[in-house]
């Protein structure tokens, strides 16, 4: 008995830390997504949901790309195609209208059963972490509670999305530091003004005058990471209560989130309604087939 659970926690251990090795070739996927996926996107993702048709194919291949180029492994849980799409999904959303943009600095995902803390332990008081990107033995991975992960997508009023949080959190230590300040996104004319806001809106938080999450006024990276949860999540809120704050995210991700309508989400299809695909068939014998 002793020997199966060491032969178990050994062989979790080697997938937590095992190296990340880039084959160096980026794989491109083949053929047009499956429609059972494209029905998850659809009930899931709001995102999605709001894009035009043309859009959704864009979007729909860059999910695709990931999937083809980034591992989702379950530390302790199985990995279902909904898991799957909602990591994708998570880390398309900021860079969606980039069109040349790889997350070369990552090769898989670990999904988590629950929080953990800095030893990457889910038992015990200080299990407070929902999601982290690597570093060092670590390097090329990133870690994400499943049930936060899913809680991005379910709970769309609270700002809050740990999955774009730490996809952020990539985006931002792609020019090699995790300082808030994504040069590879930001023109340079915009980053003083950038960092001056920022330190603005810190102090804000600290003063108990900000509806934005606390956990921004850690640093700038922090404050970069969840202000952009808040520009995905809520936009508009974000516009209405912060509007030189939301011209700048504007501005670092080309997306005006404003003009999206993100109020119809998680698209509720009746199984005669017109396919969300733009076919012309009804949702029974297109993308909803598998179900009727």
């Amino acid at each position: 008995m002793y020997l199966i659970l060491f032969i178990a926690v050994a062989a979790i251990v080697w997938l937590i830390f095992k190296p990340f090795k880039s084959s160096g070739k980026w794989i491109k996927p083949k053929g047009k997504m499956k429609p059972e996926w494209r029905t998850i996107l659809l009930k899931k993702v709001s995102f999605y949901s709001s894009l035009s048709l043309e859009e959704k194919e864009l979007f729909e291949f860059k999910v695709q790309d990931f999937l083809a180029n980034c591992r989702i492994t379950g530390i302790g849980i199985q990995v279902d195609e909904t898991d799957r799409l909602l990591v994708a999904s998570s880390a398309v959303i900021p860079i969606f209208a980039f069109p040349h943009w790889r997350y070369q600095n990552l090769g898989e995902v670990l999904l988590y059963p629950a929080s953990f803390n800095d030893k990457f332990e889910t038992a015990g008081d200080d299990t407070n972490i929902l999601g982290m990107v690597g570093s060092g033995l670590m390097e090329g991975k990133m870690i994400l509670s499943k049930p936060a992960l899913l809680h991005g997508f379910a709970n769309e009023s609270d700002k809050k999305n740990t999955a774009i949080h730490e996809f952020v959190h990539l985006i931002d230590k792609s020019d090699g530091t995790v300082d808030g300040v994504p040069a590879l996104l930001l023109e340079k004319q915009y980053a003083i003004p950038w960092i001056d806001l920022i330190n603005k809106k810190i102090d804000e938080i600290y003063e108990g005058m900000s509806d934005i999450n606390p956990y921004g006024a850690t640093n700038r990276a922090e404050f970069f990471s969840v202000i952009s949860e808040y520009f995905f999540e809520r936009p508009k809120l974000l516009a209405k209560n912060h509007p030189e704050l939301y011209k700048l995210l504007e501005e670092i991700f080309n997306q005006d989130m404003d003009g999206r309508n993100l109020t119809e989400t998680k698209a509720r299809i009746g199984r005669n309604d017109p396919c969300p695909c733009g076919s012309g068939l009804k949702f029974k014998k297109c993308c909803g087939k598998q179900h009727y």
